[in-house]
């Protein structure tokens, strides 16, 4: 009988490129699927409306005649909170307060100092004019991700928040927009895939153009987002999300197989690792997972994900255990441990890091208030979660005295004129004062 998830030992033989291999990251371009997204970006650009209207009933089946079809107003958005059932409701917003309490502690301010010339240096903050949020739509409903990408955004200062959301078939989720209502979003638009980026990087007759896109989608999103970075700014190009859980076994194996389920029933290209020194605990776990795989609605989707990437991975102690965690970098890391707070500063690579064994990663992707939108495939080494730093930009100020535009030309003078740019030279050198 095939393994449901392959076992690897840290002192085994070849080891090193069994890991390497599990951990590799494919970045394979597909170039038809890059020439289409280009294709439909160009349209968009040079026909606005007109494409838009046009891709959306090729891709998702929606029988628009017109952009006002595929607008959705203030009304609709506020109408969508009462039809959903109290638990849910309040649900909602029980998460939005929580998103939003976080990431008010996030907020950054101006500042400024007095150099020992009399020179005012100091850093401006401002929020971005407009941003473009992307949610997935249809029958799938994804209001988690209305939230952790709108209200970061509102909290920043950001004047307009504009929602594209796919409805294939013109089938639209009412918790989506009821978090859309809650989240402060400004703007909807039943719009998906590349052309609804297209629309927010360089605008259409009804959309605006936004500063920045953020949110996750498809394979034709993520390209797309890729090809107008540098238009507008983005979040990220996210890929399959992954877990990592290191325990010392003090944890019920029951609870960590769970655990790697919530990842690894996203696709089957979602990754879920175990990492332990215990191979007693470690057969535990598999055993946990053999017997609920069975039950799970996904249970499709987990079996591949386990068996394409993922893994139970034996190490001789923690120490180790954290040097391959830093080595993956992994979007969610679950510290599954008694004493689980004194290795967190040990972790110098992760998107979000889940301490003890009452942290599941779950409540993170809804409720416990940190972002969800987080670092993949090792980006973590010099990426971060979303946050209100995403949606704020910020300006150098520089206000020279008399005396410190003399001290500043001295020394900007033979600088400049080593570099051979003598009009910079000779701007600083007219504010000095004669000899």
């Amino acid at each position: 009988m095939t393994a449901v998830i392959q076992r690897l030992s840290f002192s085994a033989q070849g080891f090193s490129d069994a890991f390497s291999a599990l951990t590799e990251r494919h970045e394979e371009r597909d170039p038809e699927l890059t020439r289409t997204v280009f294709d439909i970006l160009d349209a968009v650009r040079k026909r606005g409306d007109e494409a838009v209207v046009e891709f959306t009933r090729q891709f998702d089946r929606h029988a628009a005649t017109g952009m006002n079809e595929l607008t959705v107003s203030p009304q609709a958005m506020e109408s969508a909170l009462p039809l959903l059932n109290r638990p849910t409701r309040d649900a909602l917003e029980q998460a939005a307060s929580r998103i939003r309490d976080y990431h008010l502690h996030q907020v950054a301010e101006d500042w400024s100092f007095e150099d020992p010339y009399g020179n005012r240096l100091g850093q401006r903050i401002s929020a971005m004019a407009r941003v473009g949020i992307y949610v997935p739509g249809g029958k799938a409903s994804y209001p988690s991700s209305v939230l952790m990408n709108a209200i970061p955004a509102k909290v920043a200062g950001v004047g307009e928040v504009v929602m594209v959301v796919p409805a294939p078939d013109g089938e639209l989720n009412p918790m989506v927009l009821a978090a859309a209502s809650i989240a402060g979003v400004d703007r909807v638009f039943t719009v998906g895939g590349a052309q609804a980026v297209a629309a927010l990087a360089y605008g259409t007759e009804t959309i605006p153009r936004v500063d920045k896109i953020v949110g996750p989608g498809n394979r034709f999103v993520a390209e797309a987002k890729r090809q107008v970075f540098g238009t507008v700014g983005i979040d990220m190009v996210a890929g399959p999300s992954e877990i990592l859980i290191l325990a010392d076994g003090s944890v019920d194996p029951h609870w960590v197989a769970m655990d790697l389920f919530s990842q690894a029933e996203h696709d089957e290209q979602a990754q879920a690792i175990l990492i332990s020194p215990s191979k007693q605990y470690l057969d535990a776990v598999e055993d946990a997972i053999e017997r609920a795989l069975p039950t799970m609605e996904r249970a499709d989707i987990i079996r591949a994900s386990l068996r394409n990437r993922g893994a139970l991975i034996q190490v001789p102690d923690m120490v180790a255990a954290i040097e391959l965690s830093n080595l993956i970098g992994p979007e969610h890391l679950e510290l599954a441990m008694d004493d689980a707070d004194q290795w967190v500063e040990k972790i110098t690579v992760a998107g979000a890091i889940f301490v003890g064994a009452h942290s599941c990663e779950s409540v993170g992707d809804y409720c416990a208030g940190p972002n969800h939108v987080l670092p993949t495939s090792g980006t973590a080494r010099f990426s971060s979660p979303l946050g209100v730093y995403d949606f704020q930009k910020r300006s150098s100020v520089i206000q020279c005295s008399p005396q410190g535009a003399d001290a500043l030309g001295r020394i900007a003078s033979p600088l400049a004129r080593g570099e051979s740019l003598t009009a910079h030279a000779r701007s600083a050198e007219l504010r000095m004062k004669p000899d």
